[in-house]
Parts: structure tokens; sequence; C-alpha cells
């Protein structure tokens, strides 16, 4: 089969926010709408047919079960544009950028639209077993005594709303109280995770003030940049901050060194050559590959521990190496679980047990990582961290020029892992 480069052409995002704040009345689908809105805007693809389109969310509301193609609906784009959704937990939008690379590299398509969204002000918050069973039966009955019967049959247990719950249903175990194992497990210290806390709010704050986000974020609701970055963050003022899954004295996770929920949207731009040139689109970088893996979390696997076999099979096919990198962009869902990963690189034993390498893939340079900050300064909301690393990224090559690369790890709920590799053109 007649295969081709695929690029990628630029991207857009809101401001990332914390949930239940600026966003609060904005809707996942107003949120992902606007997003591609600008998007079509800023790349004057108004009224062009695209060949598919696929966005997703974690957090997501049975009403929306043809959301993409809704959005795409909402966009601009020509009616005829297609679009699917797609639902990989924190890897969402990592996951649709792959399918779009692999549709254009398989001449399915010419160009797409990957990304994601999720608002946690916007929770799909359903009613018990008990109340949907009678709801169906008051609406199936017949007679206005027959519905008497089944309200009065209602106890208030069965008015109890059943909220989302981020918990793994296998562990009844939360992220953090899963990353909380793996710390302790890999000697991560409180102190260290501070650190890169700290340093990922430098980064990004650094990157606004320098205007590195000003084509990647556009203004919406009044804010221009994430409002979880804190620029005057210190180490004293995140060592004050109290454990927030393991309360006792042993616990080292807080709301300083960990993502906030956070609400939010962001789309890439897929392409060929071709395309691009039809459409006067830019080359910001080329997407070269993706692996997804997991581990089995249930059986004491280290639950966001799967990036670290994604990445290693990922290099062994591309027959690469940390030292063939010019970026690592590896997702914070909390500092700690950053951290294990780079020491489980760095174990000869992990890498020879879990990897099956002969040697440890080694340590990565860490002036080479989220150089522009990452998730747990600008936030993370679920089905968006994908495309936003991979836009960032891909301006980052874009602007380095020739022979520069990059590496994507996103852990995810379920103990999977997403990772990519990116080029310069």
């Amino acid at each position: 089969m007649r295969t081709r480069p695929v690029f990628v052409s630029g991207g857009l995002r809101t401001p990332f926010v914390k949930s239940m704040t600026t966003y609060m009345d904005v809707t996942s689908s107003e949120l992902m709408s606007v997003t591609l809105q600008k998007l079509v805007q800023k790349y004057k693809l108004e009224g062009q047919l695209l060949g598919d389109v696929a966005f997703g969310a974690v957090m997501q509301s049975a009403s929306d079960w043809n959301f993409t193609r809704e959005v795409v609906q909402n966009s601009g784009l020509n009616p005829h544009t297609p679009g699917y959704n797609v639902q990989r937990a924190c890897g969402t939008s990592l996951e649709t950028a792959n399918h779009m690379a692999l549709k254009i590299s398989a001449h399915q398509i010419d160009i797409g639209i990957a990304g994601g969204v999720d608002t946690n002000s916007d929770l799909p918050i359903m009613v018990s077993k008990s109340l949907s069973h009678k709801l169906v039966e008051l609406n199936a009955a017949k007679s206005g005594m027959e519905k008497a019967k089944i309200l009065a049959s209602l106890r208030f247990s069965d008015l109890k709303p059943q909220l989302p719950a981020v918990v793994e249903p296998r562990t009844k175990l939360s992220m953090g109280e899963h990353t909380e194992k793996m710390v302790k497990e890999w000697m991560i210290s409180r102190a260290e995770q501070d650190e890169l806390a700290y340093q990922s709010h430098q980064k990004a704050a650094k990157a606004y003030d320098e205007g590195f986000y000003k084509d990647l974020v556009f203004e919406f609701k009044g804010l221009n940049r994430d409002g979880i970055l804190r620029a005057d963050t210190t180490i004293e003022k995140l060592g004050k901050l109290r454990p927030a899954f393991d309360k006792s004295d042993k616990g080292t996770l807080t709301a300083g060194n960990s993502t906030p929920l956070t609400d939010g949207s962001s789309a890439v731009i897929m392409t060929s050559e071709d395309a691009a040139k039809r459409l006067n689109l830019p080359l910001w970088a080329r997407f070269v590959d993706c692996q997804a893996s997991a581990v089995n979390y249930v059986a004491g696997e280290g639950l966001l521990m799967a990036p670290t076999i994604a990445v290693s099979e990922m290099l062994k096919r591309n027959n690469l190496s940390f030292d063939d990198f010019d970026y690592f962009e590896i997702h914070e869902a909390f500092a700690g679980q950053v951290l294990c990963t780079l020491k489980a690189w760095e174990s000869d034993d992990y890498c020879k047990k879990v990897l099956g390498r002969s040697i440890a893939l080694g340590p990565i340079d860490r002036s080479k990582m989220n150089v522009k900050g990452g998730s747990v300064a600008v936030g993370h909301p679920f089905g968006a961290t994908g495309a936003r690393i991979v836009a960032s990224l891909s301006k980052m090559l874009h602007e380095k020029g020739s022979k520069g690369r990059g590496l994507i790890s996103i852990c995810t709920a379920g103990g999977m892992g997403v990772a990519a590799i990116l080029e310069s053109v």
C-alpha cells in the first residue's frame, strides 16, 4: 500500500482554566466549537471540504453522541465534511492526531483536523438506576392511576444524583491515589515533585512573556493565557501545601504538584504536502509515528507507567535513542508521575524486565523537557492535552528549523500510555 509523509500545519486552543470558574456556563460542544471556528478562520478554511475530523472528550454526555459531527456543522467548514468521536482518556487528542495521520498517509484523505475537549463545569450528571427504571415505567404508563402508583413508589434514595467519579472502576482508587503508590515505590521525594512543578510554571510564564503562545492560544471569555498558570509561585509556597490524596505525613502529592481539574479545548490541522500547497498552509512538523501501550495496574503495576512501554517500543521501531531528540514533551498529570517515568527509563532492572531491553534507555536531558511549560502549569483538560502538545511541539520544531526531533509521552487512565514522534520539516 502506498504511503506518504504527514504534516502538522498548525493548531489553536482556548486558554485552559480551572474547572467551575470562567467556563462555568460553557458547554463541551460550545467549547470545542469555538476552537474549531477560530482554527478554520485563522487558516482560511471556510467552505473547504476536509477528509475527516476527529474530536473526543472524557466527560461527555449521552446527548453528545454525535458530538464531533455537530461541532463540524458549527464550524464554517463545508457541511459535507464528516466527523467522528474518539476516547482514549487523557491520550484522546493524541490518538485523534494519529488517526488523521494514518488516514492521510494511506491516501484515504488529504487533510483532516484532530483535537479534543473537556470541561468538568459541564458534567454529565446521571440519575440512579432505580429512578431511571421508574422514569421509563412512568413514560409507558397508560393511566393516571398507574402513574400515581409509580410516583408513590419513589424513595428519597432514588433521587440521589450519580456524579462522574474520576476513579479506576477495578481498584476504586483515584489517579492521584495510584500515583502516591508509584512515588513511594520509586522513592520520589516531595522536594523533587515541587521543584518540577515550579520549573513548569516558570517555563510556561516565560513562554507567554516571549510571545510563544500568541498564535496558539486565542482570547476567550476575557482571557488570553491559562488561568492555572502561576508565574509568582515559589518553592516555599509549594512546600506549604498539604497532601491532597494520602493525607498522612507520608503523602507527597499536593494541589501544587498535580494538575487541577481543567476546562479547555484544542485542535490541530493534519495534512499531506499536496493539500498544504493547495490551501496555502504552512508545514510546521512531520508526524512520524505513534504508539499506545498498557500496563496491568490491577496486578500492581503502576497505573501511569504505560508510557515507559509505549516510548520504548516506538524507539525500537524507529531505531532511535534519547540522544536523537531535541525536545521531550512529557505530560505532567502529576509531577511525581513524570519523575517515576524518568527513573524507570534509567533503571537497568526495569528496562530489562519490563521493556525487554539489554540496558537502560538512560536519562533524558532535563533542559529539553517541557521547555514551554507542562500540564501542571497550563492545565489538563483530559481530551485536549494531546492536541495542545502536538501544536506546541510542532511550532517549536518549526522555529528550530531542519533536523529537529521531538518526543511526546502521555499517560492515561486505565493504565494506558500514548507516545508520538515529530520531526522538523
